[in-house]
């Protein structure tokens, strides 16, 4: 008897149906094969398949020829997430099973050797597939349950075990599915354990972050070692706007499909903040592997990637960020295709001004000689630098700002002006699909919306020759301006506005020339 079940897979972070077909002949000998590109876990499956069957106390074809596809073949199949499909198409093949409703449903899952069903990666993903798919009913581990019941429109049911699917399956009309209610959710109200009343001093780096956050600019901070460089890029998340509810779907998702989602957690109702190692590779930072995951650039989705010690990464390894910060997402090639990941992210990036990192310090003496700092300097490339908006120098605090309480502003009220530039930004671009803030302007946006008046226009053309500026470049400037005069409320770019984004351009034309 041929039965069907339907299963899914994730491919790049998008599922798609994966068709689990079960046919069970006669046989003199028992055989089990499974082809459809399997891997090596996917064949392991016959052996947990078999035991699982037998230890729940039901029957297992040991005399018959089974024979299972994973539809579409040409695609290879990864993972455990087939053994519970499988062993529901041989238990209904063999009458075990009820097939009412198979064709409305989908399942997903790993078996122990004892019946019981264990969690698997890329729900979220899978449960979006199964809706669009117009499926019913989804079947999925109790540990996956908060994950998938996120998504509206399909009926979750969680299972514990091989009998709690065959219960389902005869008498589905009288179980309550899970339901997660997405208004529960906080996206509102982020909770943080650090907050920027912390910070000592930095008035003019606060300035340059908030201007950052404002209009989600990449941001590359120089100063020596204790000036407060990763203190202040890790109170960044705590002045940015809430996710709405498309970007946490979207960063859940990929934390899904990598397996990092808590299984107490639903819906990741905070920004990421990513900090990888400087010894990280390349496919550490963009993604892949021999089968492709999400690399860093990733996983900072709709949040923040920050690379401290930027020049101790290796230059190849930085020259993979050139795509993704200009694109927005990031493309892994293989011989067997093409995968492609979203990364729009908000990079910001610290560094010391020399090996030694007294390089122009009041205080200290500098170690290093002129070879030496311009061979620390040049590991970060001119286009990587291009691409990064905002240099601002981080000095080391004077011993009276050390000595004195700190009484900045506190997170909260630079978040509500960052939030307020934002609002303006949504308006801005409600027509324009597929931009959320200034820093991802187009030309075409930048022409619209950045005009300015014939002695903005001089001074724009005083920057250009003195600083030597790229087109690149030019156009961030206009951006970072536009995102000043968001904060200030007001429609025309002033001279005010443009001086100060011209200065954040200076910094590296200072130190690299």
């Amino acid at each position: 008897m041929l039965v069907r079940v339907d299963s899914s897979a994730v491919l790049g972070v998008d599922a798609y149906t994966v068709e689990v077909e079960v046919d069970i002949t006669p046989s003199m000998e028992g055989h089990f094969n499974i082809v459809g590109l399997p891997d090596a876990a996917v064949q392991e499956s016959k052996e947990r398949v078999r035991a699982a069957i037998k230890n729940t106390m039901l029957d297992f074809p040991y005399s018959k020829r089974i024979t299972i596809n994973l539809a579409p073949a040409d695609i290879k199949k990864i993972g455990p997430i087939y053994d519970l499909p499988i062993a529901i198409g041989i238990l209904a093949s063999t009458g075990q099973a009820s097939t009412e409703h198979l064709e409305d449903m989908m399942m997903v899952g790993e078996l122990s050797l004892d019946g019981g069903v264990r969690s698997v990666h890329g729900v979220l993903p899978m449960a979006l597939a199964a809706r669009d798919a117009g499926k019913k009913y989804l079947i999925v581990p109790d540990s996956n349950t908060r994950e998938a019941a996120v998504v509206e429109g399909i009926a979750v049911y969680p299972v514990a075990n091989l009998v709690d699917v065959l219960k389902l399956m005869d008498d589905i009309g009288s179980a309550q599915p899970a339901v997660a209610d997405l208004a529960s959710f906080d996206l509102d109200l982020p909770a943080y354990d650090i907050d920027f009343a912390d910070v000592k001093g930095q008035e003019h780096v606060k300035r340059a972050l908030e201007i950052a956050a404002a209009g989600g600019h990449n941001m590359l901070m120089i100063g020596p070692p204790g000036s407060g460089k990763t203190m202040l890029a890790r109170r960044i998340p705590t002045i940015l706007p809430p996710p709405s509810l498309e970007e946490a779907l979207e960063t859940t998702k990929l934390f899904s499909v990598c397996g990092m989602l808590d299984t107490d957690t639903a819906l990741l109702t905070t920004r990421p903040f990513r900090s990888p190692h400087h010894t990280t590779s390349n496919s550490g930072l963009s993604g892949g592997g021999s089968n492709p995951r999400p690399g860093e650039v990733s996983l900072a989705h709709n949040g923040i990637l920050f690379l401290d010690e930027f020049p101790e990464f290796r230059r190849d390894v930085l020259e993979v960020l050139r795509q993704p910060l200009e694109d927005g997402h990031v493309t892994i090639s293989r011989a067997a295709g093409s995968l492609t990941y979203p990364a729009r992210f908000m990079l910001v990036a610290a560094m010391n001004p020399c090996r030694c990192g007294f390089h122009g310090d009041p205080t200290r003496t500098c170690s290093c000689n002129p070879g030496i700092i311009n061979r620390y300097l040049q590991r970060i490339s001119g286009p990587l630098l291009d691409r990064i908006d905002i240099h601002i120098e981080v000095p080391r605090l004077k011993d009276q700002e050390l000595v004195n309480q700190p009484n900045g502003e506190t997170s909260s009220a630079i978040r509500e002006r960052v939030m307020r530039a934002r609002e303006i930004q949504s308006r801005r671009f409600a027509n324009d699909g597929g931009t959320h803030c200034n820093a991802h302007m187009n030309a075409k946006q930048i022409r619209k919306f950045c005009g300015a008046k014939d002695d903005v226009k001089d001074l724009l053309r005083t920057a250009i020759n003195q600083l030597n500026l790229s087109a690149r470049a030019y156009d961030r400037i206009l951006k970072l301006s536009r995102t000043i005069a968001d904060l200030e409320g007001v429609e025309a770019l002033a001279l005010s506005h443009v001086a100060e984004a011209v200065q954040y351009r200076s910094l590296d034309r200072k130190l690299w020339g």
